[in-house]
Parts: structure tokens; sequence; C-alpha cells
């Protein structure tokens, strides 16, 4: 018998994104962690345009305290600036992932999701009704049944595993080594400092006293042993590359690990769906992978919620697959590419002079930009020929509402509902039997509009699924297709 909706197996960024966006959409849900605690350590310092505004159109921005805005942008190190740039592009920077965490947690516990902490799933076991988790915890062993299992369990996927689902490897090549550290006063190298022989070193400000250090060198280990690093291997290995002295730091952790990538051939395998580097694991690489992980939450959220609530309409559950796969494989080459630009030895110059050329043109910068800040996502949501369809809708576009009040797209979007905002009268339209999933919205842009944009239906992951004009398919199949059938009032006396 079924206990909850759907249980979310991990709580870092990606799962409590999921737990909330679920939530938000009417599903009963609960989070599972292996971890008595959150340990503090934040392996990512930021993410990307995308995944902010996917935080800004829920209103949790505001929860994460002061950081800051990337005004330059980088591939593989090679610089371009993002002022150049019709949209921005700038991303979150010196944000701690313990911070955005912690941020997430206190959504959640507002939400009323429970977060259950040291329960270890063991396994899973499918039936026609939902899935069997196994789990250990402090009491002891047991068991819970859900419709459905996310797993945002990391790189090493306890369910992945259990859900028998492939993930082809590429194998590692060469290590890093990281730590935060406090007790020094060392010259920032934010973007990384390349040395002779593929070296690198990375250190970091991060306010208060605190660096980050991250030392990458082919002599490291590849495939390092979990939990083996000591702070005075890290402190060496920066002695012998920057001839700077550390050993006298008070570190507060440390971590290795190696370049291996591995993409999961099924984001979806019945009733268990992954998410963030459960789904697509990278070596860490300004928090690519956090970033591509919150969109896989956002995207799978409404979803998933949708088929709870018994509404979602035939192959929705398949378009996340669809939509975030693709997704996930141009990370891992990107991320590859960029690798190569970044740590390769002094033979690559030749290349990043001509990519630094490349990149002072505004066409390639706005594509390469388009990457890493994630606004170059394009879905394939339907025929038509408007710019906007299949993209994000811009969250800061500002409306008009009849009573006068302004408003942004983002703000609109707090509800984790569909939106159809139209300028003309919504009196009879075929989104009034959707109005228990969609807000109908009638307005008049004043910022940054389209005048020819009379319509437009947006998802609740933000993302454009109808346009009028543009659309080759009416508003009626439009919302069929990702909203489900409508539903009727009865009338009196039936």
């Amino acid at each position: 018998m079924k206990t909850t909706d759907v249980i979310v197996v991990g709580a870092g960024p990606v799962g409590l994104m999921l737990a909330g966006e679920l939530r938000l959409g009417g599903a009963d849900v609960v989070v599972y962690d292996k971890l008595p605690a959150a340990t503090g350590e934040s392996r990512a310092l930021g993410f990307n345009r995308r995944a902010a505004e996917s935080l800004g159109q829920r209103g949790l921005l505001s929860r994460l305290g002061g950081f800051r805005w990337g005004p330059m942008g980088h591939f593989g190190g090679v610089r371009f600036d993002l002022g150049m740039l019709d949209e921005d592009h700038s991303g979150v920077l010196g944000l701690s992932q313990a911070r955005t965490e912690e941020a997430l947690s206190g959504w959640l516990a507002e939400l009323g999701v429970p977060v259950r902490r040291g329960r270890e799933v063991t396994g899973l076991r499918e039936t026609p009704e939902g899935v069997v988790v196994s789990f250990a915890g402090p009491g002891g062993p047991g068991e819970e049944t859900a419709a459905y299992v996310a797993g945002c369990d990391g790189a090493g996927s306890t369910v992945r595993a259990l859900a028998g689902i492939p993930a082809p490897c590429q194998e590692a090549t060469r290590g890093m080594y990281t730590a935060e550290i406090t007790g020094v006063t060392l010259r920032p190298r934010p973007i990384g400092e390349r040395l002779p022989g593929g070296s690198m070193v990375v250190c970091t400000p991060l306010g208060e006293g605190r660096w980050r250090v991250v030392v990458h060198d082919p002599g490291l280990p590849a495939r390092p042993v979990p939990g083996a690093l000591t702070f005075a291997q890290v402190a060496d290995a920066w002695r012998r590359l920057t001839g700077e002295s550390i050993d006298h730091a008070e570190p507060q952790w440390v971590w290795a690990c190696g370049n291996a990538a591995a993409l999961a051939g099924e984001y979806r395998r019945g009733r268990v769906f992954l998410a963030g580097d459960a789904a697509h694991e990278i070596p860490p690489l300004a928090a690519w992978g956090l970033s591509a992980g919150l969109q896989d939450a956002v995207n799978l959220g409404w979803k998933l919620a949708a088929a709870v609530r018994g509404w979602a309409p035939e192959g929705l559950l398949d378009t996340y697959h669809a939509e975030r796969h693709p997704v996930g494989r141009e990370l891992i080459r990107n991320a590859r590419a960029a690798s190569k630009l970044y740590l390769g030895e002094d033979a690559m110059d030749p290349v990043r002079e001509v990519i630094g050329e490349l990149l002072a043109h505004k066409d390639t910068a706005e594509y390469v930009a388009g990457i890493v800040s994630g606004l170059g996502v394009r879905y394939d949501l339907g025929k038509g020929d408007h710019p906007l369809l299949g993209r994000r809708m811009p969250p800061e576009r500002g409306l008009t509402l009849p009573d006068g009040t302004r408003t942004r797209v983002a703000d609109l979007l707090h509800t984790g509902h569909g939106l159809l905002i139209t300028t003309g009268d919504a009196t009879g339209h075929p989104a009034r039997h959707h109005t228990d999933r969609i807000d109908v919205i009638t307005a008049t842009w004043t910022t940054g509009h389209d005048p020819a944009l009379d319509a437009v239906l947006v998802r609740p992951d933000g993302y454009v699924a109808w346009t009028s004009p543009g659309s080759t398919d009416d508003l009626t199949q439009a919302l069929e297709r990702w909203f489900g059938t409508g539903r009727v009032p009865q009338s009196a006396g039936r």
C-alpha cells in the first residue's frame, strides 16, 4: 500500500529543489538522505544564470543572502565580455553550496516536506502500484512504498544501481585536490593560474578569512581513495606548484576527485527517475553539474506532480528524458572541451588564442554564453516560428495588470502553475477549464516586450509551449499536450 506519492533520495540542492517543486504541484513527498546531517561542504560556489532564474521564479533568490553576479564569462579559462550581449548571462558567484542547501531546506520546511536523515536506501522493488523502498535507518531497517522514486543521490547513485540503469563511464585520467581553509592570506586566482606541465592552481576568496584552494596536477591520483586525503597532502602539492606555504592554515574540509564522466542511459525507468549527478556526472567545473541538476529538478517536478494528481497527459513523463538527456549529453561534451582548454599544456595556447579571437565577436560569444549560462537550451515544444517557442520565457519581462499593478513574469510563476498571458479578453478562453493547473493573466507588456506576442503559454518550468502569433498548433492542442484534459464544471442538478 502506498504511503507517499514520491520519495526523493538525496538532500543536496537537486533533491531539495525537486522535492519543493513536487510539493508546489500538489504531491506528497519525502526526502531521504543517508547522512545524519548536512556536511557543510561546498563543492560548488554558485550556479549559472538559468539556474538562478529558476530559483527566482519560485521567489527563492532572496533567501540566499549576499552573492555576486559575474560580469565576465569564460569557457575553459578563455574569457569573454558578457556586456556585449543583449541579454544578461551572468551567473551567481561566491555562494556556497551549503548556503543554497540551507535556503532550500528552509523552503521545504515551510512547505511541510519532511527530510529524513540517516536513512540509507538498500533496495528497490517495483510493483504495479508503486515502488517499495527498503532502507536502513536510525531505528533499524524498514520499507516504505511510493508511487515514484527520484534518485538525486550523486555520481555513485544507489538508486541508479538498484534500478539497473546503465551509465557508461569515461574513465578518469587525472585528479584534483580541493580544500577550504582559514588562517592564511593568499593571492586570489579565481579562474585559475596555469602552470607548466599541465598543472593549475585555483584560489578563491570566500570572505571572512576563508579561502578555497584547488590543485590540478597530472601527477595526482586519477582514482583517489574516498576519505583518504589529508590536508598535509594538499599543502605539499600547493607548495610544490606555487612555492607558497599553507601548512599553518586551518582546514575546514578536504576533497579529492578525478575527472571521470558518465551519462545515464535512461533518466526514467518505469517509476524510477534520475536527476543531477545521478543522471550526468562531470568533473567539477564552474558549477555546471549543479546548474544542470537544478534544471533537471525544475523540468521533472511539475510533470511528476501532474502524474500524481491524475491530470498528466499521455507521454508527459517521457518528455523528461527526451528533453533533459540531450542536455546531459552536451554537458559532458562541453565539459570535456572546456577541460582540455583549461588544463591543457602549452601546446593548447594557439587554440586558446583562436577561441579568444572568436569570442570577441558577438554572435560567437552569445552562442558560447548560452552554453555556460543555460540560456541556450531549447526544447521541442511544438511547431512554429516564434523565436521564444521552446525557450525559457525571459523572467524579467514586465507586465501591467488591468488594475494598474506592475509585475514580472518571474513573479507570476511563484505558484508553480503553468501561465497563460494574454493581452486580449480571456473570457471564454479554452484555458478556463485548466485553472486548477494554469494561471490565466490578462495584461499589457511594459518592458522587454515583443510587440507581436499577443498571447503566450508558459510551462511551470518557465519554458514557452505556445505563442500567438507564431505557433502552428492552436491553444487547445497546446493545452492538451502539456496540461491534459480540462475539467469542465458540472451544471447544477447533474
